[in-house]
């Protein structure tokens, strides 16, 4: 039985020192230093990013406040004084509050109204198995990619026949008809994380369905609630389509409707000042209610994506 032997290392030069660890150490070093430059890249594109939105909406707010020579003589330039009287202007002269109030109405109504009817669509769409269950699904996700112009025609005949053009309550049924299909395909994908167990732990103990859903799986689904919530608050609040076709009443103008209204009077007037006041107006509380949700609104995001 024959061995065979190792055959014996040969011997390094005289003034060559070899090393294991020479190729391997070289490797990390390259991709530290790739990651670094990968890491600056992204960041400039962040800040370059984060500048062009920023920058806009602070000159906004602070041309809010100058007067109108001031606007054409240093339109970058801070103002002088804080003109508040801008403000109270829109306020009052241009209908402002009132054009405020009625999109509080119709904004809250259709978002408590999808959020409810979103909700219950989408728990048994993810909780229930029955025939027609992903027909239903899929019905809701080609309403979203069903363009509202094509449908704006026949909207209106249809709300027109129903007697509900031109009131607060029609336009509030048309955001939740708008909004239902992206709330129920978000809130679907998120009803399928939940646990199981605990819901099957409520049906042991003698809970209804309704119970369950109201007083257990709900609250589960707070931050999928709230995500979705935001969007579309975001998207209602900024509506200025619909409203334009089924609302020409003056007296029930919403705030998009009420901008473009005071962009022309104002414009004729020369009131820029009043103009930016309205702007900035509308736009705050869209930004106070990310400010105040955004973290519910990432935990929303990321919780489908984790186990």
């Amino acid at each position: 039985m024959k061995t065979t032997e190792t055959p014996a290392p040969l011997p390094a030069e005289s003034g060559a020192t070899v090393s294991k660890t020479d190729a391997p150490a070289a490797r990390p070093a390259r991709r530290k230093k790739e990651g670094g430059v990968l890491n600056v890249f992204s960041h400039g594109v962040l800040v370059i990013w984060a500048v062009m939105v920023v920058m806009p909406l602070l000159w906004a707010v602070m041309t809010s406040f100058k007067d109108d020579s001031s606007i054409f003589g240093s339109p970058w330039s801070l103002p002088d004084k804080l003109h508040f009287d801008n403000w109270s202007r829109a306020w009052t002269q241009a209908n402002m509050s009132d054009y405020f109030l009625n999109t509080v109405l119709v904004v809250g109504g259709s978002l408590i109204g999808t959020l409810a009817l979103g909700s219950m669509a989408a728990y048994v769409l993810a909780r229930f198995d029955f025939p027609g269950n992903r027909f239903i699904y899929y019905l809701f996700i080609g309403g979203m990619s069903f363009p509202i112009m094509l449908a704006l025609v026949p909207l209106f005949y249809v709300v027109n026949n129903m007697g509900l053009l031109n009131t607060i309550h029609g336009l509030i049924l048309v955001y939740i008809a708008y909004s239902l299909p992206f709330t129920v395909f978000f809130l679907t994908a998120f009803f399928r994380t939940l646990p199981t167990s605990v819901a099957e732990a409520a049906f042991v103990d003698g809970a209804s369905h309704t119970r369950t859903f109201f007083q257990i799986m709900l609250p589960m689904a707070k931050p999928g609630l709230i995500s979705v919530g935001i969007f579309n608050f975001l998207g209602q609040w900024n509506q200025y389509m619909l409203p334009t076709v089924l609302n020409t009443d003056p007296d029930k103008r919403v705030l998009t409707q009420g901008l473009v209204q005071l962009a022309v009077s104002q414009g004729y007037k020369g009131d820029w000042s009043g103009l930016f006041a309205g702007l900035v107006m509308a736009m705050l509380p869209v930004l106070g209610a990310y400010i105040v949700f955004q973290r519910q609104v990432v935990q929303g995001l990321t919780a489908g994506a984790l186990k």
